[in-house]
Order: C-alpha cells, then structure tokens, then sequence
C-alpha cells in the first residue's frame, strides 16, 4: 500500500507543475471544443490534434491527450443536452433527461451535473485503475 501512495504523490508532484497544468486546462477547453461538434468525437479529436504534442515531453504531451478527451467526453454533454444531439455515443442517455431539463428553463444545472458526474465518475476510474492495474500487469 505504501508503493501506491509514494506512487500518487510522485504522480501528484510531476501533474500539479505549472508547465504541466497549462498544457492539462488548454487540453481541456480543445477537447471541450473538439467534444461540442456533433461526429467528431474524443477518439477523433486526440487524432486530428495529435501532430501537436510532437515536440512536447512525453508527460506534458499525454496530459494534454488526456486533457483533450476527458473535455471532448464532457463536450459532447453540450449538445446532449442543449440541442438533443448526441456529440458522442456516450451522450445518447444525456439527451434524455439533460434536454428535458433544459426544455423546462434548467439548463445550467443539467451542464453542472454533467460536469460534477463527469468529473467524480472519472477521478474514481482512476483510482480503481491505479489500484487494479499492477495485479493486471502481473497476470499479464
């Protein structure tokens, strides 16, 4: 248990640099962008903005990968709930009760849930991946 709480704080310390947060918010509000047009989706907006993290360092490169599709998954909510058309497949469910929310003048709190959903559903994946993924590796 102590590997994986020197591990978080190695991997807190190299994610929480400036240099590092820069590239992890404009990732997001990209993928944001990129998760608002209706086809392009998280996979497709990572490809299309890939050319952009070849002169980068690895880690500042993936964060802003990861930053672009955790926003392109969120972006795609947007017009889930706005319009009623799905960004991404994972968006179908939110046009159902996100645009009905809107239709009745709640809007603001559909995107706000989505948002808050979004980011306590995906802060829980990792941590259930930080811990399962060394037994993953060895079985492996």
């Amino acid at each position: 248990m102590t590997g994986i709480l020197n591990d978080l704080i190695l991997g807190l310390s190299v994610a929480l640099a400036p240099n590092v947060l820069v590239y992890a918010v404009l990732g997001c509000v990209v993928g944001t962008l990129v998760g608002v047009l209706p086809g392009l989706g998280p996979l497709a907006g990572m490809s299309l903005l890939l050319p952009l993290t070849f002169g980068l360092s690895p880690t500042t490169a993936i964060v802003l990968l990861a930053g672009i599709y955790y926003g392109a998954m969120y972006g795609g909510s947007t017009t889930s709930i706005l319009m009623r058309i799905p960004g991404e497949t994972a968006s179908v469910v939110t046009c159902l009760d996100g645009y009905e929310m809107a239709r009745q003048g709640r809007a603001g709190p559909a995107l706000a849930i989505a948002a808050l959903g979004s980011f306590v559903a995906g802060t829980i994946a990792v941590f259930i991946l930080m811990v399962v993924a060394p037994q993953v590796a060895r079985f492996a």
